[in-house]
């Protein structure tokens, strides 16, 4: 009884003054140093009220013609009623307004899901725009957490079913935001709450009833869904071709990217609006976040944008600077994307080596592979980051993955050079093989051997399991044959065993296993020549002989020394 006599006393009251406070809270800022005091003390008191007096609020705001459980009037017996205020009310809005900022001012102040939800029990009414901004409160607070067991909560799947059941209701804003809190959240995409909703977007989208700015709302949902919506995604392709992209803001511009990436078969239908794109796309790259600039270099990869150059190097010139904010993902993204874009300069090789060496034994091992294969494929000699590997692998060899620990290794080898703990680095790594020989598949295996013995670091202990019948026949598998490089590598490993290691005096790898010449048309195991030496050497041979056809190039001995030109 006292809780409601306060509720009737509150909500007549606020019928004369709360109008006058929040005229006040909403006035411009004076001069008057009075005047800001008094403004900080309404919010601190707005604040401080607790959840049955803003709920009586909701009700002031919202439906003074509400009745209360019972069937009585809010208003307390005998006092003058008021009329009903039209919503046009410049009085009424404002107060709507406010009891919105206090709304989402208390959810800024919850720190876990149960608390949010715990806050919506005690109110009487919430209306859609709040209902949604609970939900995106419980997005941001669960990913924070990083936790999914708030999807099996009773009281979040009830504040999710008044989206499911009539979402033809919705404004475009909740539905757009309450589809975006869903995905963050990973509720099950074939949920019939997802799917209802992903239902409604598309009849709108169809309806054209959604602007713009829903439209890359949409598009990145579908994206993120990766199931349903393949059809949608071409109409807002189509529909975003025949906008101006001067209106777009640089994140919108990556959703573009994003969603031509999720339908990779259409590039070609798609090219002369990528194009557009690819040409606009460097006046925004100064604007974009570390996330957005991994996910256009993302998108171009996959789109095989290899001929927007201009793109890419302004993309590089910006990833060095974002380097150090990069996430491991991130970051392993971006250098696989240079790769296959093939880009690369003297500015990112050193912000690479200054990220490398300050994080240490704290780099992710993922990450640290990424950049190795990044200098070994690119043929970039970094010594600071070479060194920072080897400490990486000596310090925590035990918990790499043997796909790791030789993309860790093999770099050294091609490119030839050794660190200054080196002898500590390969009697750890042989110590590991040891260990674990069997666990490391065979082509993984024999990529490692490999590239010991390039550093003349050669694998004698392991050479008779790797030229035994067992080992050849799991590197073949169900394959008729051994591929190429395989066999390159095998032969060079044993041309090794005879020319280094004349004390081996195991098993000799089977003369069907060798290779005639290291030089096949998918890849090289010799170190290249310089070319203008080796153009020079042929046009002298060329003239001192008379014909091309008098002598070979690259030609392997039997003594097994590869030589760069003979005569026949």
């Amino acid at each position: 009884m006292a809780l409601i006599s306060l509720r009737r006393n509150f909500c007549h009251l606020s019928d004369f003054w709360i109008p006058g406070v929040v005229a006040a809270l909403k006035a411009p800022p004076r001069a008057n140093h009075i005047h800001k005091v008094v403004r900080d003390h309404l919010y601190l008191w707005f604040d401080s009220l607790q959840p049955e007096l803003l709920q009586v609020r909701f009700h002031h705001a919202y439906c003074k013609s509400f009745h209360s459980e019972n069937g009585h009037d809010l208003h307390p017996v005998g006092e003058p009623s008021f009329s009903p205020v039209h919503e046009e009310d410049p009085v009424e809005q404002s107060l709507q307004n406010q009891n919105e900022q206090v709304f989402h001012r208390r959810l800024n102040n919850f720190t876990s899901a149960q608390e949010v939800l715990g806050f919506l029990s005690t109110l009487e009414t919430l209306p859609d725009t709040l209902a949604v901004g609970a939900l995106q409160r419980i997005c941001e607070v669960e990913k924070r957490a990083g936790s999914q067991e708030i999807l099996g909560d009773s009281a979040f799947q009830a504040l999710c079913s008044r989206f499911e059941q009539e979402p033809s209701h919705l404004s475009n804003a909740v539905l757009m935001t309450a589809l975006q809190s869903l995905i963050v959240l990973r509720v099950d995409p074939q949920s019939s709450l997802v799917l209802n909703l992903v239902a409604e977007c598309q009849n709108r989208m169809k309806r054209g009833s959604l602007e713009v700015h829903h439209l890359f709302v949409l598009g990145e949902s579908l994206v993120q869904l990766q199931g349903p919506g393949r059809e949608t995604l071409e109409l807002i392709i189509y529909r975003l071709q025949g906008e101006k992209l001067e209106a777009f803001t640089p994140e919108d511009i990556v959703t573009i990217y994003r969603i031509l990436q999720a339908c990779p078969e259409k590039v070609e239908q798609h090219q002369k609006f990528l194009n557009t794109i690819n040409s606009f796309s460097p006046s925004v790259v100064s604007y974009l976040s570390p996330k957005s600039v991994s996910q256009m270099l993302t998108a171009l990869v996959v789109l095989d944008q290899t001929q927007a150059l201009p793109l890419v190097l302004k993309l590089g010139k910006y990833v060095v600077r974002h380097i150090p904010r990069f996430t491991h993902e991130e970051l392993r993204k971006v250098l696989e994307a240079f790769v296959y874009l093939g880009h690369t300069d003297r500015f990112l090789v050193r912000a690479l080596e200054q990220h490398v060496s300050a994080l240490c034994l704290t780099l992710d091992p993922e990450v640290a592979c990424t950049v190795t294969d990044y200098c070994s494929r690119k043929q970039i000699l970094s010594k600071p980051i070479l060194n920072t590997v080897a400490e990486i692998f000596i310090c925590q060899s035990e918990k790499l993955s043997p796909s790791q620990i030789a993309d860790l290794i093999e770099p050294f080898g091609k490119l030839n050079y050794l660190p200054p703990n080196a002898p500590v680095l390969f009697r750890k790594l042989e110590s590991v093989l040891f260990a674990r020989f069997n666990s490391f598949p065979p082509k993984t295996l024999l990529r490692l051997l490999h590239s010991c013995a390039l550093v003349e670091h050669h694998p004698v202990n392991f050479m008779s399991k790797l030229f035994s019948p067992f080992f050849l026949q799991r590197l073949q598998g169900e394959e008729s044959y051994l591929d190429p490089l395989s066999l390159a590598q095998l032969t060079q490993l044993f041309l090794t065993s005879v020319l280094e290691c004349p004390f081996y005096k195991g098993p000799k790898l089977l003369s069907k296993y060798r290779v005639k010449s290291f030089f096949t048309p998918c890849c090289s195991l010799e170190t290249p020549v310089d070319f203008h030496l080796y153009k020079s050497v042929v046009i002298g041979l060329m003239d001192l002989l008379g014909s091309r056809l008098c002598f070979a190039s690259k030609v392997l001995t039997p003594c097994c020394y590869t030589i760069a030109s003979a005569h026949l």
